[in-house]
């Protein structure tokens, strides 16, 4: 492929910029929703608050698409154009890195997960404008991914103020909890990421981002046991494993075995026959 203004090779194919499908159809979506809305507000006064935003009420008179409405409501023109903000400069870095599908489902688990945090941590009378849900699992997905990058960076002469992604994630995190006690009735926009923060970084650790939590731990652990027993051979499975859980039997008793030393018994009755 030539680099001058010459025809090209026509074997190569032309550099193309990556789109990012999944990013933009979230802001479309979010900025027609806003835009009903207001529409709403201004024509039907009390609906959206009624029908639209998710309730206790909503849900026990079976009003199932509120989970679907409330992900897209915003408390107000401040609220929208953070999470815009938020979705679009956080977004079109994390979309590549995770891709249309995954970030597409990291939204919708975000939002999902923080209506369920809604209903479960609030009281029957407050309703949930959810737009911060999806958002705030793009923040913190973004800081499991990124940790170190400086999302704030303010030099003036002497003084310097850096805020890096997993320092703007715990603020984010810090805030949602205390916003928790501090205001539990009306419409509210806040209550929904302590779910959204939760499914973030979760979803993110089931796709392998950030440090291994105990439990990926301890599962990788009994993996790697399992695969350690099934390339011994029978004697070597019985000398190695078998006979001190014999001489414990011996010793103590039937009772004092563990519940993975039982599993070993089991393993190595399979493995014997």
């Amino acid at each position: 492929m030539r680099l001058s203004r010459e025809k090209q090779s026509g074997v190569a194919k032309p550099w193309t910029q990556d789109r990012r499908i999944a990013l933009l159809a979230l802001i479309g979506i979010n900025v027609i929703a806003f835009c009903i809305q207001l529409v709403l507000d201004a024509t039907h006064s009390g609906f959206v608050r009624d029908f639209l935003a998710l309730s206790d009420r909503g849900v026990r008179d079976a009003y199932s698409w509120q989970f679907a409405t409330s992900m897209l409501l915003h408390g107000g023109p401040i609220h929208f154009l953070g999470n815009l903000l938020i979705l679009y400069f956080l977004g079109r870095d994390i979309e590549p890195i995770l891709g249309q599908r995954h970030f597409l489902y990291l939204f919708l688990c975000g939002a999902f997960a923080g209506e369920l945090g809604h209903l479960f941590l609030m009281p029957a009378d407050a309703l949930l404008y959810g737009a911060s849900g999806g958002a705030a699992a793009i923040v913190i997905a973004y800081a499991t991914i990124l940790p170190e990058l400086d999302l704030v960076s303010w030099r003036k002469w002497r003084i310097c103020v850096q805020l890096k992604a997993k320092h703007v994630a715990c603020a984010l995190t810090f805030v949602s909890l205390v916003m928790l006690v501090v205001d539990r009735h009306g419409a509210l926009i806040h209550s929904a990421m302590p779910g959204g923060i939760a499914a973030g970084w979760l979803y993110t650790q089931l796709l392998g981002f950030g440090h291994p939590s105990w439990l990926q731990r301890k599962l990788a652990d009994r993996r790697a046991a399992a695969q350690r027993i099934e390339r011994m051979t029978r004697s070597e499975f019985i000398e190695c494993a078998i006979d001190p859980v014999l001489e414990k039997i011996a010793r103590t008793g039937m009772n004092s075995l563990t519940r993975a030393e039982r599993r070993l018994l089991a393993n190595a009755r399979a493995k014997i026959s």
